[in-house]
């Protein structure tokens, strides 16, 4: 009797049809960028969904900052107010830095650095890939995010931005295993790249010779170099230094200034595009010199 269906190719058959066509797919990725616009597309599709998969957290940390306890907000209103103290102080004494060095760069005949544009993100989503330290951050194109720029937070650096969809990006972070910074110590000026471990609270410095001047506690800044990350910005300090002379390099440790596990809210920057700056009152007329004595007068 004939059957009413008839059979297609075997699992193993459709099994290898699968891997093929896979294999086909990374490599047209891959090699060609082919899928490029399609992903561009589909993460449009995805950024809704992202956002109301993050409805119910941000519906939780609105209730939770409702229910705050008034004791807790004086407690927390009057820390407030002593670190802004504190933090006056030191705007104070950066202020007269600022103008010192703007007089020595003069001096120097330098043009004094501008303030880089800045932009406040939150995050959306952690990538639950244990390989993979990525998070997902609030803007996208239409904010003006772009692949490789710098992100911050209020301690240190926390990475750069690797994927960018049009209202949200992903930023990989420094201590991804994937991810190197070029840094310097704050001491010394030594120049060293900080790699990442694949541990959010860990960072290695790589080829570092044994009778480096590097110290435990010694704080390491990005040194610029490479052009992607500005100089100057805090990155991590150092934790431990293991010194084997029977291996070609030193073991050098350190810890990120950024809170890597607790990060909501991180900064955006655009180290060749300055703030604007508040338009300048028109400066008053000269006073006239007092004329001289007529004895003084050559």
């Amino acid at each position: 009797m004939k059957p009413i269906f008839s059979r297609g190719p075997s699992l193993q058959w459709r099994l290898l049809l699968l891997v093929v066509v896979s294999f086909v797919i990374i490599f047209l990725d891959h090699w060609q960028h082919r899928f490029d616009a399609a992903r561009f597309y589909l993460n449009s599709l995805v950024t809704p969904v992202q956002y109301l998969a993050d409805g119910p957290s941000r519906l939780l940390r609105w209730g939770s900052e409702e229910l705050t306890s008034r004791s807790h907000l004086k407690e927390e209103n009057a820390a407030l107010k002593e670190q802004l103290l504190e933090t006056s102080e030191r705007l104070q004494h950066l202020a007269f830095l600022e103008q010192e060095n703007n007089q020595l760069r003069s001096l120097l005949g330098s043009q004094p650095r501008t303030d880089a544009r800045k932009l406040v993100a939150e995050v959306m989503t952690v990538d639950s890939d244990p390989f993979s330290l990525q998070i997902m951050i609030n803007r996208g194109r239409s904010d003006g995010v772009y692949e490789g720029q710098p992100v911050l937070d209020a301690q240190g650096l926390i990475g750069q931005v690797v994927s960018v969809g049009p209202s949200s990006a992903r930023v990989l972070l420094i201590t991804d295993a994937t991810h190197a910074v070029p840094v310097r110590v704050a001491r010394n000026g030594i120049r060293a790249i900080a790699a990442g471990t694949g541990q959010l609270d860990e960072l290695s410095l790589s080829h570092v010779p044994h009778r480096s001047d590097i110290k435990v506690g010694d704080l390491l800044l990005s040194s610029g170099l490479g052009g992607r990350f500005p100089e100057g910005y805090p990155v991590a300090k150092v934790t431990s230094v293991f010194s084997d002379e029977g291996k070609p390099f030193a073991r050098v440790l350190a810890q990120p200034l950024a809170q890597l596990d607790r990060i909501r809210y991180l900064l955006l920057i655009w180290p060749g595009q300055a703030e604007p700056a508040p338009v300048a009152a028109p400066p008053s007329a000269p006073v006239a010199d007092a004329a001289k004595p007529e004895g003084d007068q050559p």
